[in-house]
């Protein structure tokens, strides 16, 4: 699986994460999942037309440690189908930006 993964993360930097995935995101599931919302601005011709399938996501794995995001866009509503897929270039940016403003908003430093 391609994963993006931001690693040495100190213990008070974790708790403001997870706060705020908390806050915006809804509490994790299976302990320690998150998921991401893409814009739907990104979807590619194919995602789009899985309305069924929507929204996507990035999951989103924080630990003591560490963040990781699969680099694969999900829908919560199947396990398999066409519109699943790894990031396209935007999407990928997209979500790296994301990221990297979240990091500065909560003041931590990667």
């Amino acid at each position: 699986m391609k994963q993006y993964v931001i690693d040495e993360l100190r213990p008070q930097d974790q708790e403001k994460i997870k706060g705020y995935l908390d806050e915006h995101f809804g509490p994790a599931d299976m302990g320690d999942i998150y998921w991401l919302p893409v814009d739907p601005s990104l979807y590619d011709q194919k995602q789009s037309s899985h309305e069924a399938c929507h929204p996507l996501y990035f999951a989103v794995q924080l630990s003591s440690t560490t963040l990781g995001v699969e680099l694969l866009v999900r829908t919560k509503n199947s396990i398999r189908c066409d519109c699943i897929q790894y990031a396209t270039k935007d999407q990928f940016l997209w979500l790296l930006r994301s990221l990297d403003a979240i990091f500065e908003k909560l003041e931590v430093m990667v």
